[in-house]
């Protein structure tokens, strides 16, 4: 995929091997990570066939929360880019028929546009 290496010299952006050392007993036999984006404590991992979000959660970082969206499930998504005021770029995902999407904000060391770019790779087959 093209696109991954114009992505991978982003702040922000973590890369395939890393998080295969981290996230292997998540995946399926075949599965394999494309690319992956650090969000303050939480990461997204686009794999071939999905997109996790890894939530972690509370103040000692002990709780973490494993979401697994199939690319098919997800129904639309945006991005709100980070004002002159406003430091945090923000991505919503709907998934399926849930009126409420998916939230999660950024800040300026996630290119916003290289994450959408990388979602819609793989959502708009």
């Amino acid at each position: 995929m093209g696109l991954l290496s114009s992505v991978l010299g982003n702040a922000g952006v973590v890369t395939p091997d890393k998080l295969e050392a981290e996230y292997a007993q998540l995946l399926t036999e075949r599965e394999k990570i494309e690319v992956g984006f650090a969000v303050f404590r939480d990461t997204f991992i686009f794999t071939d066939k999905r997109l996790m979000i890894v939530d972690v959660q509370g103040m000692t970082g002990r709780k973490i929360e494993y979401l697994s969206i199939p690319y098919g499930k997800i129904t639309k998504f945006s991005v709100e880019t980070a004002g002159r005021f406003d430091l945090d770029a923000e991505l919503k995902i709907w998934v399926g028929s849930e009126p409420t999407p998916i939230q999660k904000k950024f800040n300026k060391k996630v290119n916003i546009y290289d994450l959408q770019k990388v979602l819609a790779g793989f959502t708009l087959v």
